[in-house]
């Protein structure tokens, strides 16, 4: 014990630094070099420069009214050829049943075009600034010129060559309708690309902003206590229950219940 505390005095008079302790940093106290920096915010790649939104004067723009006249015409085309369609009789031409049976086929496939064509025309004249229902109507004629083919060159065939030419021109009429469609659709997409990235360059902006004006503000995740959740769903035991007997399973004594 002696040995002890002279081993304690000498350290105190000859070593004084072994038993300092190294002061606690004040709050004014800058951070020493040793401290790790704060992280740097991310910062956000912003797309390139994006050009102003077609209007009018751009390549391919319509006005509404321009649309509405081709579509129109594309009307008039339908009627047309659901007219000539009338004089088409298959069942009195002299082919087999399989011949018979497969222009038949492509007579329905024709007509169920011809009806979905309206259907999207009929929608885009009344948003014809819609670019979904202008590619409808685009790809809707796209699925009636392969099959009004078909029935031109089995109408030339067997019937007269007169009314096949009467289809053909009809087919001819749908055909530039959709060629002079074609633009306008080209102009919606690009339009619409052009808003995708501009609003795609100002939202990387922001975020870069923000991140700037937030650096240095930020504080530090504050722990928190872990506790028990309180489900709702869990069932909680009455206060009526407490220390209530119930009998053993095997006819023993009464147990209380906790």
């Amino acid at each position: 014990m002696r040995s002890a505390i002279v081993a304690l005095l000498f350290l105190t008079l000859f070593c004084p630094g072994m038993m300092a302790q190294e002061p606690a940093p004040t709050k004014n106290q800058p951070p020493s070099a040793e401290q790790p920096a704060p992280p740097e915010t991310e910062k956000i790649e912003m797309a390139p420069a994006a050009p102003s939104p077609a209007g009018p004067g751009a390549e391919g723009f319509m006005e509404p009214a321009q649309v509405k006249e081709i579509l129109h015409r594309v009307w008039q085309a339908e009627y047309r050829l659901n007219d000539l369609l009338t004089e088409v009789h298959p069942e009195r031409w002299k082919l087999a049943d399989p011949a018979r049976n497969s222009f038949q086929q492509t007579l329905d496939a024709l007509r169920a075009q011809l009806q979905a064509l309206e259907g999207w025309r009929g929608q885009l004249d009344i948003r014809p600034d819609s670019m979904y229902l202008g590619y409808m109507t685009h790809a809707s004629i796209d699925a009636v010129l392969p099959r009004l083919d078909g029935v031109t060159r089995s109408v030339s065939q067997h019937v007269n060559t007169s009314l096949g030419a009467q289809f053909s021109q009809v087919g001819n009429q749908l055909f530039d309708l959709q060629q002079a469609l074609q633009p306008y659709l080209v102009y919606l997409l690009l339009n619409q690309d052009q808003l995708l990235l501009a609003t795609q360059t100002n939202l990387a902006l922001c975020q870069n902003e923000l991140s700037s004006a937030m650096r240095g503000h930020t504080q530090p995740a504050i722990p928190m206590k872990n506790i028990r959740p309180d489900f709702k769903g869990r069932r909680k035991p009455k206060p009526a229950e407490a220390g209530k007997e119930v009998a053993a399973p095997t006819g023993g004594a009464p147990v209380k219940k906790p």
